[in-house]
């Protein structure tokens, strides 16, 4: 069971916010929408599909973020010839 102590002189909404953080943050929100509701297992399957995309898409965004810096440095630092 997830709880929030109330401080003293603290206001209600506050302390819901920091409950409301807290449940978002372990998922536990996600869940109950998934469950209001029948879910096919088609539906199921592309659901977590869409999910695991997400996320290799940024963890390829950010393991390869360094390889794209160093490839612009060496093109930016190539020199200009001008034709005369």
């Amino acid at each position: 069971m997830r709880e929030v102590t109330v401080r003293k002189g603290e206001p209600i909404d506050r302390a819901l916010k920091r409950l409301k953080t807290k449940l978002e943050v372990e998922g536990i929100l996600d869940e109950m929408r998934r469950r209001r509701a029948f879910e096919n297992p088609m539906d199921e399957r592309r659901r977590k599909a869409r999910s695991a995309s997400k996320r290799n898409k940024v963890k390829w965004r950010f393991s390869n973020k360094e390889e794209v810096v160093e490839t612009e440095t060496i093109v930016t630092a190539a020199p200009v010839t001008e034709l005369a």
